[in-house]
Protein backbone atom coordinates (compact mmCIF):
# COMPACT_ATOMS: atom_id res chain seq x y z
CA UNK A 1 0.00 0.00 0.00
CA UNK A 2 1.52 3.36 -0.99
CA UNK A 3 2.31 5.99 1.60
CA UNK A 4 1.68 9.71 1.43
CA UNK A 5 4.06 11.90 3.39
CA UNK A 6 2.35 15.20 4.18
CA UNK A 7 4.79 17.99 4.93
CA UNK A 8 3.98 20.10 8.01
CA UNK A 9 1.16 22.64 7.58
CA UNK A 10 0.26 25.00 10.44
CA UNK A 11 -3.50 24.39 10.21
CA UNK A 12 -3.97 20.88 8.83
CA UNK A 13 -1.10 18.87 10.31
CA UNK A 14 1.48 20.92 12.21
CA UNK A 15 3.77 17.94 12.76
CA UNK A 16 3.37 16.56 9.24
CA UNK A 17 2.04 13.05 8.70
CA UNK A 18 2.75 9.72 7.05
CA UNK A 19 -0.36 7.87 5.99
CA UNK A 20 -1.36 4.77 4.07
CA UNK A 21 -3.39 5.33 0.91
CA UNK A 22 -5.32 2.85 -1.16
CA UNK A 23 -4.22 2.72 -4.78
CA UNK A 24 -7.09 4.10 -6.85
CA UNK A 25 -8.17 6.65 -4.25
CA UNK A 26 -7.51 10.34 -4.69
CA UNK A 27 -5.05 12.25 -2.56
CA UNK A 28 -7.99 14.24 -1.13
CA UNK A 29 -9.83 11.07 -0.11
CA UNK A 30 -6.69 9.68 1.54
CA UNK A 31 -6.15 12.92 3.48
CA UNK A 32 -9.75 13.07 4.69
CA UNK A 33 -9.77 9.37 5.65
CA UNK A 34 -6.74 10.09 7.85
CA UNK A 35 -8.25 13.11 9.62
CA UNK A 36 -6.39 15.75 7.63
CA UNK A 37 -9.30 18.06 6.91
CA UNK A 38 -8.11 19.68 3.69
CA UNK A 39 -10.61 22.09 2.20
CA UNK A 40 -12.73 20.73 -0.63
CA UNK A 41 -15.45 23.33 -1.14
CA UNK A 42 -16.87 21.75 -4.31
CA UNK A 43 -17.18 18.30 -2.69
CA UNK A 44 -14.40 16.92 -4.91
CA UNK A 45 -16.15 17.66 -8.21
CA UNK A 46 -13.27 19.56 -9.87
CA UNK A 47 -15.05 22.89 -9.62
CA UNK A 48 -12.73 24.89 -7.32
CA UNK A 49 -9.09 24.94 -6.19
CA UNK A 50 -9.43 24.66 -2.42
CA UNK A 51 -7.84 21.18 -2.35
CA UNK A 52 -4.73 22.29 -4.28
CA UNK A 53 -1.56 20.43 -3.27
CA UNK A 54 2.02 20.43 -4.48
CA UNK A 55 3.41 16.98 -5.20
CA UNK A 56 7.06 17.14 -4.13
CA UNK A 57 7.81 13.46 -4.92
CA UNK A 58 5.97 10.84 -6.94
CA UNK A 59 4.28 13.12 -9.47
CA UNK A 60 5.04 10.78 -12.37
CA UNK A 61 2.99 7.99 -10.78
CA UNK A 62 -0.22 10.02 -10.71
CA UNK A 63 -2.82 10.01 -13.46
CA UNK A 64 -2.35 12.93 -15.87
CA UNK A 65 -4.35 16.08 -15.23
CA UNK A 66 -7.10 16.87 -17.69
CA UNK A 67 -8.04 20.18 -19.28
CA UNK A 68 -10.66 21.02 -16.63
CA UNK A 69 -8.16 20.54 -13.81
CA UNK A 70 -5.46 22.51 -15.64
CA UNK A 71 -7.88 25.40 -16.23
CA UNK A 72 -8.80 25.52 -12.54
CA UNK A 73 -5.20 25.27 -11.39
CA UNK A 74 -4.46 28.49 -13.24
CA UNK A 75 -6.43 30.21 -10.44
CA UNK A 76 -4.75 28.43 -7.51
CA UNK A 77 -2.59 30.32 -5.03
CA UNK A 78 1.08 29.31 -5.24
CA UNK A 79 0.75 27.42 -8.53
CA UNK A 80 3.88 25.54 -9.63
CA UNK A 81 4.65 22.76 -12.14
CA UNK A 82 4.02 20.13 -9.44
CA UNK A 83 0.56 21.47 -8.55
CA UNK A 84 -2.47 19.18 -8.61
CA UNK A 85 -6.01 19.30 -7.33
CA UNK A 86 -5.96 16.58 -4.69
CA UNK A 87 -9.53 15.56 -5.61
CA UNK A 88 -8.37 14.67 -9.13
CA UNK A 89 -4.93 13.14 -8.44
CA UNK A 90 -5.35 9.35 -8.21
CA UNK A 91 -2.82 7.45 -6.10
CA UNK A 92 -1.02 4.60 -7.86
CA UNK A 93 1.59 2.27 -6.30
CA UNK A 94 4.36 4.84 -5.72
CA UNK A 95 4.84 6.72 -2.47
CA UNK A 96 4.12 10.44 -2.56
CA UNK A 97 5.36 13.51 -0.72
CA UNK A 98 2.90 16.39 -0.77
CA UNK A 99 2.74 19.92 0.50
CA UNK A 100 -0.51 21.71 1.24
CA UNK A 101 -0.06 25.37 0.28
CA UNK A 102 -0.30 27.94 3.05
CA UNK A 103 -3.24 29.71 1.40
CA UNK A 104 -6.14 28.91 -0.90
CA UNK A 105 -8.46 31.19 -2.84
CA UNK A 106 -11.28 30.30 -0.44
CA UNK A 107 -11.95 33.29 1.78
CA UNK A 108 -14.08 31.32 4.25
CA UNK A 109 -13.52 27.75 5.38
CA UNK A 110 -16.39 25.40 4.66
CA UNK A 111 -16.28 23.28 7.87
CA UNK A 112 -16.47 19.85 6.23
Amino acid sequence: MPQIVVLPHADYCPEGAVLEASAGSTICEALLENDIEIEHACEMSCACTTCHVIVREGMSSLNPSDEAEDDLLDRAWGLCPQSRLSCQAVVAQQNLVIEIPKYSINHAKENH
